[in-house]
């Protein structure tokens, strides 16, 4: 089979305007800026950012096994926690029925995302501190310079470097369906940290207090593993729209993730200091992360929809 679903979608479209769609030029201000950070970034970070995240992931595997050899119930615990991200990142995958793709490539990525959020953790609790001395503007500041950023470009490295490579992502639909695995695994392991961190900090308390800390704990987090798994779907969208548009490659990348890092620094900014707690946190999770899931599903319906408008019609003739 020659040629890639964009190019059919292009052929049938003609002169129609398929920007965002299936191709991309420089039109709005985040486009504009989108560009300029990307000419902005040289050198061999990849290969620095792989080696430390590799070290990284094999002291976080030690660690990790070594707490389920001693707690299994977190264990449990953190697969409880991720099912509602686990749910929402299957019907990505369903909802491309254009080509689905295989599990194996998606395994693959779900591991990188787990691998790469070893690095994130890092640099989160290095430069935390130092954005902390300035009172609610530093911690503002370090969720859009800092949060959002590193863990955003982590998740998307998990689709980068391998998933990029095959030809299972091939447009924008496929990408996001790999930055959705990507988030799936990065939320899995940052969820097993959080509720590890909890029992930790909670000291020497009896049984069942643990027991209901570590609960709640994981109950919340099964409100933000959702999160992760859309904001890498939109940086997945764009890294799969960047690779029909390789003459724009960079700056839809960026803009990708730029999406990403805007959406997610502002949850975390939002739920720091608006006063939400019970059922107001969970209202307002739902109503967030429902609003920028519903722009992402208009984005890959908007895909399917040309493709398959594409393909229905009959080929053109010369004339």
């Amino acid at each position: 089979m020659g040629g890639s679903e964009d190019d059919l979608i292009e052929t049938s479209l003609g002169e129609e305007d398929l920007y965002d769609v299936t191709t991309w030029e420089e039109r709005t201000r985040t486009d504009r800026a989108a560009v300029a950070i990307y000419r902005g970034l040289t050198g061999n970070w990849r290969r620095v950012f792989v080696a430390l995240a590799v070290l990284l992931f094999v002291a976080q595997l030690a660690a990790t096994g070594f707490i389920l050899f001693l707690q299994p119930a977190l264990g449990v615990l953190t697969f409880l926690s991720v099912i509602p991200a686990f749910v929402l990142a299957a019907l990505i995958w369903y909802g491309d029925d254009v080509q689905r793709e295989p599990l194996a490539p998606l395994a693959v990525t779900f591991l990188l995302g787990v691998l790469f959020a070893g690095f994130a953790a890092l640099l989160n609790t290095t430069l935390q501190p130092v954005f902390q001395l300035i009172p609610v503007v530093g911690t503002v500041a370090f969720f859009y310079v800092v949060v959002g950023p590193v863990e955003e470009t982590s998740k998307w490295l998990a689709s980068r470097l391998y998933a990029y490579r095959t030809p299972y992502l091939g447009a924008a639909i496929d990408g996001a369906v790999f930055g959705a695995f990507a988030g799936l695994g990065f939320a899995t392991i940052e969820n097993f940290t959080y509720i590890t961190n909890a029992l930790f900090t909670a000291g020497r308390l009896p049984m069942s207090r643990l027991a209901s800390i570590a609960v709640g704990t994981a109950a919340q987090r099964s409100f933000v593993g959702p999160g992760h798994v859309i904001y890498a779907s939109f940086a997945g969208y764009y890294l799969g729209l960047a690779k029909g548009n390789p003459e724009n490659r960079g700056p839809i990348v960026v803009k990708g993730l730029l999406i990403a890092v805007l959406i997610h620094a502002t949850y975390d900014a939002l739920v720091t200091y608006l006063p939400l707690s019970g059922v107001a946190f969970i209202a307002f999770v739902v109503v967030y992360d429902g609003f920028f899931l519903a722009l992402l599903y208009r984005k890959i319906a908007a895909y399917r929809h040309k493709y398959r408008e594409a393909t229905e019609r009959p080929e053109r003739t010369p004339s």
